[in-house]
């Protein structure tokens, strides 16, 4: 061994010796691939690691039965101290000193237990012979109590252990891939089955208090309601309740609500679920879910079912060119068949929402389906007016802020834009660390949901005075106008994509509008654009009249097209609705000749250009107005409609002013 150490050391200097270059020119010979000498250095050590750790591991995996099934270098010592030779054993035996004797004839080893020895001490161990006939004649001479033990079993026992600890790790990884297995196919077998939310007993947390605003619709949902606890009143006279009820409405109306609210008074199981969660992109699946909805229903009947966005899976059957999806169609024609087909549904109540009437097939809409159908609308000035109660319930309003006002500058709102009003006007009272909403966050807040959020304010600069003459051409003309809505707020201050804004309230609810408002507001719509030109000049003007050229060309056609309000005479030209439905309304033409066409595009003008006209009329006979309210706003940045209708009284006389009927040809 020490000539072998004394050879590897000689070699090893010889090695060291035998290149004549530094370690930088090693690296930089050895790097023959065009490598960096670093990265192949960093390459070596990080392959050298992993051979490392794949030699411990595979080290340990060796060890690993020699670890159970040999004997621990401390307990061999120990052995070691604690045994006897075989002849010291005989001559104990001869002299009557051993007490007993346990033979292991498996390992060859004899525990002998010796008079006079304490309880607690450990035996002495003797190797044994494989003949043992001289011993045993001794004990057998001298009384020796003696005796056969065997070590097989514990030895099975440790190489049983061992062979498990190689087997439970793949059987653990066979049992995973059986779980997940068995998780797919459950899936699979849950995939047509129906994904609506069902409750015994619908806690929404909404009753019919809580729903303002739609006076006519709870009313027709009440005996929905009545029906499901009540059936005998409507039975008794022979009535039958409608199978389903369809709410018709824009969004934000409160078609959900009204559906938790009925569930919550009726107290009775209530299943909710939405028309995209039947259509997959496998056939038939959307059929089966609604054949397991139905089957859980009549399980659980009178109950209720709420399908939300109806118009998901109820559009019109074989619309579309080439045809249509048929998935969706397969899916609606189970649910037209579970609603009225051989089958009944006795004591199942259906209530839909969509705010695509339009688009839902004919015979979703036939008695025995749907039967009836309730418009909910965006509400009316008493209407928002009860609503802002409900929502004002929770939120600290101080005494001089009028609901009535808010309810009267908010025309259009529907119940969740008021709600969004009174939550982001607390939302800026508790940025203000106020501790009550007052008048000023509800116009902020309003100005925010309408428009958009508050920008920087502009600097004084021509740009700034040009706004301030556009808005207030707006204003000016609005107020001069006898049949324009009164001015609300003219403000400089951006607000979204605006640089200014113009604010108009009506007086009353405008449920019809007269060609003479129509008329004022194209009017006041092209004050800006008006004032520009007259104060700055034709190549002055700016692109910021655009949004209202679109407004009033919208006006005017609509005018001339739709409300019979020109020389063509009282014609509807066109339809209501210009959207596109494929297979239905993209391949109609026109139902006018070319001809018409014309002279619908020559009154169009004649409308606008008279409307225009009569805008720098007022402005140059009001331009002092004019210009004081220019100043005011450009310093003042914001001018209320009470003090701005003030002004314009002071510096002009305030007449009936109405648009002249006769129209002024255009030529361009």
């Amino acid at each position: 061994m020490k000539n072998l150490a004394k050879q590897a050391l000689i070699k090893q200097q010889n090695l060291g010796t035998s290149s004549h270059s530094s370690p930088q020119e090693q690296l930089t010979n050895g790097n023959d691939k065009g490598e960096s000498p670093t990265r192949k250095v960093l390459q070596y050590g990080a392959t050298a690691k992993r051979m490392a750790w794949t030699g411990v591991l595979a080290a340990s995996l060796m060890l690993l039965p020699g670890v159970f099934g040999g004997t621990p270098v401390l307990a061999q010592q120990k052995t070691e101290r604690n045994s006897l030779t075989y002849g010291e054993l005989i001559q104990k035996t001869e002299k009557g000193e051993v007490k007993r004797v346990e033979l292991d004839e498996t390992e060859q080893v004899a525990k002998v237990y010796l008079r006079g020895q304490k309880p607690d001490t450990p035996p002495l161990q003797v190797r044994l012979l494989n003949q043992n006939t001289e011993l045993i004649n001794k004990l057998k001479a001298k009384n020796v109590d003696f005796g056969e033990i065997s070590s097989a079993n514990s030895r099975a026992a440790v190489g049983l252990l061992i062979n498990l600890m190689w087997i439970l790790p793949l059987v653990a990884l066979m049992l995973l891939f059986l779980r997940r297995s068995t998780n797919a196919s459950n899936q699979a077998m849950n995939f047509g089955k129906s994904r609506a939310r069902f409750q015994m007993e619908a806690k929404t947390g909404v009753k019919f208090d809580d729903v303002a605003g739609i006076e006519e619709a709870k009313e027709e949902l009440q005996e929905v309601v009545t029906f499901l606890k009540q059936p005998e009143r409507f039975t008794a006279v022979g009535a039958r309740i409608p199978k389903g009820v369809l709410l018709i409405g824009p969004p934000g109306t409160g078609k959900t609500l009204l559906a938790k609210a009925i569930a919550g008074e009726a107290g009775v199981p209530f299943f909710s679920i939405s028309g995209s969660e039947f259509v997959e992109m496998f056939v038939g699946v959307g059929a089966s879910r609604v054949r397991d909805l139905f089957k859980k229903a009549k399980d659980n009947a009178p109950c209720l079912i709420f399908i939300d966005e109806i118009d998901a899976v109820g559009r019109q059957r074989g619309a579309g060119i080439g045809g249509g999806n048929d998935e969706r169609e397969q899916t609606l024609n189970q649910l037209l068949t579970e609603m009225d087909g051989f089958e009944g549904n006795t004591g199942i109540i259906i209530i839909a929402a969509t705010n695509r009437p339009d688009v839902l097939d004919a015979a979703l809409l036939r008695p025995g389906r749907f039967d009836r159908q309730v418009i909910v609308d965006a509400p009316d000035l008493k209407g928002r007016l009860e609503i802002l109660k409900v929502h004002a319930r929770n939120k600290k309003i101080d005494p001089s802020v009028s609901l009535d006002a808010i309810a009267r500058r908010t025309p259009g709102f529907t119940g969740a834009d008021l709600a969004n009003l009174l939550n982001e006007a607390a939302i800026l009272t508790a940025r203000r660390r106020k501790e009550a909403i007052t008048i000023l966050e509800i116009d902020d807040a309003v100005d925010r949901v309408v428009a958009g959020m508050e920008g920087t304010a502009l600097v004084d600069s021509k740009s700034k005075r040009l706004i301030a003459y556009h808005e207030v051409g707006h204003a000016l003309i609005g107020t001069l106008l006898k049949d324009h809505d009164p001015v609300q707020k003219v403000t400089l201050i951006p607000r979204g994509q605006a640089l200014g804004l113009t604010w108009f309230t009506p007086n009353e609810e405008q449920g019809l509008i007269s060609r003479s408002q129509l008329k004022a507001r194209i009017t006041a719509t092209l004050g800006g654009r008006a004032a520009e030109e007259i104060v700055f000049g034709k190549p002055e003007v700016t692109t910021g009249a655009g949004n209202d050229l679109q407004q009033v060309t919208g006006m005017a056609r609509q005018m001339v097209t739709r409300f019979g309000m020109s020389e063509l005479g009282p014609l509807s030209l066109e339809n209501q609705s210009g959207e596109v439905f494929l297979g239905r309304d993209w391949m109609n033409k026109s139902e006018y000749s070319e001809e018409i066409a014309a002279k619908i595009d020559s009154q169009v003008r004649e409308i606008i250009n008279n409307c225009y006209i009569k805008a720098k009329e007022l402005l140059q006979e009001n331009r002092i107005a004019l210009e004081r309210l220019v100043d005011l706003l450009a310093d003042e940045e914001t001018i209320d409609g009470e003090l701005f209708r003030k002004i314009v009284a002071e510096h002009t006389q305030v007449k009936d002013t109405y648009i002249a009927e006769e129209i002024v040809p255009v030529s361009y």
